[in-house]
């Protein structure tokens, strides 16, 4: 499967001030695949150290930091010839290791040619609770997320369609193959963009088995929760994942800590939150009272929805039928415009933003408000169907005067009245 994070990897190792990369991401998101096919693509060879499966590599560090002497070692323990400039030296899982974390500063400092990938699915909620230095301004970040709807129609071999849906969108020109391109974005919706559960869809085109991918892996996430929290955080992130269903499926999505339990309090949940936000599994929007640059100077941070990061294990959570999505069905008519948002919030982070939702007073609410690369705040309405009114996207572009506003919609491209229409497929072109 073609992944877009592949050319930023090939950037980073071309890069004259490049430091060592750790690689964020939720589990089973595809990072070690990712790595090591880029590693045999782009490097003579590569050193693979997972730090959950051996702990010889993990003793490697412990005698002290020092890059030469660690690179002699891991040689010898991997059995091949380690090129500066030319070998890959790829550190999986290691948040199991503080001591192989801590080493990617004194890498960046006294060995910065050694090319070296770190990645770790619970990395962010391993720093927070570990006593050890993370090496701060020493290494490069990057985030990978599930495959969007581009990478999707990559792996399904219909790169044609995503080629000409982009074309359509840069022009605003109706697409020829609307029908078709919707149909393939309510099976997107379903199968989602975990590796796994989107190959058992390509091999067998049987729901069935991509059901049964996603729940193991959200099962996995379980066992992380289990694995990694101790046993009261558990129970409070199991209990604010449950919650997720009902979050969702309110009239307004703002997150309501009681529905997690009755007489629940936000500093009881907070860090189980971020704990989810951290490794990955959620996304949060936080409402802006402002739309103006730049947006998180207006953020309430205790008011914010929070969005599954890819919407087939959301659907496999919810117990969400396929055939409920892929066909038109009014069975579904309650939940349709959750799902859609679901699937809005995640193409946005996706491609690099920080989505946020702006309220007026609870008068008007814009589901997603952006801040574009060159300052420009853009708001971003999101409907379901073709039924596309929005007051609420009027009123925000007559208050902050954005030079156009997005309607997100199952109706075809198009700009008018400084509002342009973007067909729920074609999000990740934005």
């Amino acid at each position: 499967m073609e992944r877009k994070i592949v050319k930023k990897l090939n950037e980073w190792k071309n890069a004259g001030n490049r430091m060592p990369l750790i690689l964020y991401g939720a589990r089973q998101v595809g990072k070690t695949y990712t790595i090591l096919s880029f590693g045999r693509e782009h490097y003579k060879n590569t050193v693979y150290c997972n730090f959950e499966d051996s702990t010889e590599f993990a003793a490697i560090f412990e005698r002290d930091l020092n890059p030469e002497r660690i690179v002699k070692e891991l040689a010898a323990k991997s059995g091949q010839t380690i090129f500066k400039g030319d070998t890959l030296l790829f550190f999986d899982e290691i948040q199991a290791c503080e001591r192989a974390l801590t080493s990617l500063k004194y890498f960046c400092e006294n060995a910065p040619e050694y090319h070296i990938i770190a990645a770790g699915s619970l990395l962010g909620i391993a720093v927070n609770r570990e006593k050890y230095s993370f090496p701060v301004g020493k290494v490069d970040m990057m985030t990978l997320y599930p495959l969007d709807f581009e990478e999707f129609l990559w792996a399904l071999g219909k790169e044609d369609l995503a080629q000409i849906i982009r074309h359509s969108f840069e022009f605003n020109s109706p697409l020829s193959l609307h029908a078709t391109a919707l149909d393939s974005y309510r099976t997107y919706l379903v199968t989602g963009g975990m590796p796994r559960a989107l190959l058992e869809y390509i091999e067998k085109q049987d729901f069935n088995f991509v059901l049964a991918a996603q729940k193991n892996i959200n099962d996995a996430y379980i066992a992380d929760m289990a694995k990694y929290a101790s046993p009261m955080e558990t129970t409070r992130i199991m209990a604010a994942f449950a919650s997720m269903p009902a979050q969702l499926a309110k009239d307004n999505h703002k997150f309501q800590y009681k529905i997690i339990k009755s007489g629940a309090r936000a500093y009881e949940y907070e860090a189980p939150l971020d704990w989810l936000k951290a490794s990955g599994v959620i996304i949060k929007c936080i409402k802006i009272t402002e739309g103006k640059v730049p947006l998180t100077a207006y953020q309430e941070t205790s008011s914010f929805k929070v969005y599954m990061t890819d919407t087939g294990l959301l659907c496999s959570k919810f117990g969400i039928p396929s055939n409920m999505v892929l066909v038109e069905t009014h069975g579904l008519d309650g939940f349709k415009g959750a799902l859609a948002e679901n699937y809005v919030c995640s193409a946005l982070a996706t491609s690099g933003y920080t989505p946020f939702y702006w309220e007026s007073q609870g008068r008007a609410e814009v589901d997603f408000v952006i801040q574009d690369p060159n300052g420009n705040i853009i708001p971003i309405e999101v409907k379901s169907a073709d039924h596309v009114k929005a007051k609420s996207l009027a009123q925000f572009v007559g208050r902050y005067k954005t030079p156009y506003s997005i309607r997100i919609s199952a109706k075809n491209f198009g700009f008018e009245n400084a509002i342009k229409s973007v067909p729920l497929y074609a999000v990740f072109c934005i």
